[in-house]
């Protein structure tokens, strides 16, 4: 099936024109296409109406807009470079960059970015999309993960309620899940974790307590090591759905819109989920339900967490390179920032849009994802060649059984680690 949908994105793509832009019978106008992977209403609408600004501005160059699919995005702009039809600008997101930057499909964006954008846009947020001395996407949108919580069962059962000011750690997480369970009854639980897709959630909340998982050595040779700071976040989940009970085994194979049902019917008092998800429950939750967004839990590092932004990149065999990194400028002024970040119910990379006071309010959790991108770091996986094969064949099975209780502690280190470095070292020699 999945190779089915590849070749229907593929046939997608040849049929919005045969070449990667161009001069046709347009009387000389550059043609661009813009895969977008925009799939909410309002981010679509929000890609769309940029472009319509844009197309109306430049008669001279116009930007055709194709979406795309987060679904198949890898394979088919795999399929896409290899028959030579990429589109110009790329969607994408940073944790799927570094084989095609290192093979040499995407453009270094360093002779095209103006110097507007570069400031605009921390450092840290640049490291995601850097691969050796180039950089080969544009990092525009974040997600932090946090806990959407019922806010009537947090209130009536007495405990604190944390802030990004004074957050829990993971180890008072962990006894408060155990004191609500106790006070919502038989078959309900004080935290319901989505873990269809773990290794990403493990990793970048696994920053907060210290976590790396990937050590680079001086020679730039990358391995895995899974230390005690590793496993603080990995074994919170495991002690609440196995040990404690304060979290079902029957989530953990779930996405997180599978959650909730189950959140709304008070089933559940919290789901930690990506921050866009407040959008499908501003829309879906029934009447009268009371929500509220705190921050994750913390370790050493405090709110650190990792995230992997999603980005725009060029294709190296785009022919008018220098005309798409001028739309990518328009695209990413910061009103502009703005309406994406806020049509996808996420945050904004650029300074001047995260300081936007539409991102501050209380309302929808705004203020708490704000408070907290500023201390966003780039995920482990950012820049590890072979990191699609690792978490696919490697580490969501190890995590999944892990979680589940199937395998022990040491168990899953030795997977990560000994088979996760068979994996990598393959990349490596390459």
């Amino acid at each position: 099936m999945r190779r089915v949908l590849v070749l229907v994105a593929s046939l997608a793509l040849l049929l919005t024109g045969c070449t990667s832009g161009g001069e046709g019978p347009d009387g000389g106008v550059v043609r661009l296409r813009f895969q977008s992977l925009a799939w909410q209403q309002e981010s679509v609408d929000a890609n769309r109406q940029l472009v319509e600004e844009w197309n109306a501005t430049h008669p001279g160059v116009q930007v055709d807009y194709v979406q795309g699919s987060w679904d198949s995005v890898h394979d088919q702009l795999l399929t896409s470079f290899e028959g030579g039809e990429a589109p110009d600008i790329i969607h994408d997101a940073s944790d799927d960059l570094a084989d095609f930057a290192y093979g040499g499909h995407l453009a270094d964006l360093r002779p095209l970015l103006p110097e507007r954008l570069r400031a605009d846009i921390p450092a840290r947020s640049w490291e995601t999309t850097t691969f050796g001395e180039g950089v080969y996407g544009v990092p525009f949108l974040q997600e932090p993960r946090v806990i959407i919580a019922n806010r009537k069962i947090l209130e009536s059962s007495g405990i604190r309620v944390p802030t990004p000011e004074k957050p829990w750690n993971w180890s008072e997480f962990r006894q408060v899940t155990q004191d609500l369970t106790r006070t919502m009854g038989p078959g309900r639980y004080a935290v319901a974790w989505p873990l269809k897709e773990p290794v990403s959630v493990s990793l970048n909340l696994g920053i907060s307590a210290g976590g790396r998982l990937f050590r680079r050595d001086p020679d730039g040779r990358v391995t895995v090591d899974f230390t005690e700071a590793d496993g603080i976040v990995p074994g919170t989940v495991h002690d609440q759905v196995v040990t404690d009970r304060t979290a079902p085994r029957t989530t953990l194979g779930s996405g997180g819109s599978d959650t909730l049902p189950g959140l709304f019917a008070g089933k559940y008092a919290m789901v930690p989920l990506g921050f866009a998800y407040r959008q499908q429950i501003a829309q879906q939750a029934p009447e009268g339900f009371e929500w509220t967004v705190l921050p994750a839990p913390v370790g050493s590092e405090g709110l650190a967490q990792g995230v992997s932004p999603q980005t725009l990149s060029i294709a190296e065999d785009s022919p008018h390179k220098k005309e798409a990194a001028q739309f990518l400028d328009f695209f990413l002024r910061p009103p502009n920032m703005v309406r994406l970040a806020r049509g996808d119910w996420m945050l904004p990379t650029g300074t001047a849009a995260l300081a936007d006071p539409a991102l501050h309010t209380a309302r929808d959790g705004w203020a708490t994802g704000a408070a907290v991108a500023e201390h966003l770091r780039p995920a482990p996986a950012q820049s590890v060649r072979g990191y699609p094969e690792w978490k696919d064949k490697v580490a969501t099975p190890a995590f999944q059984e892990y979680y589940s209780g199937a395998i022990d502690g040491a168990e899953l280190r030795r997977r990560l680690v000994e088979d996760g470095n068979r994996v990598l070292a393959r990349y490596q020699r390459r």
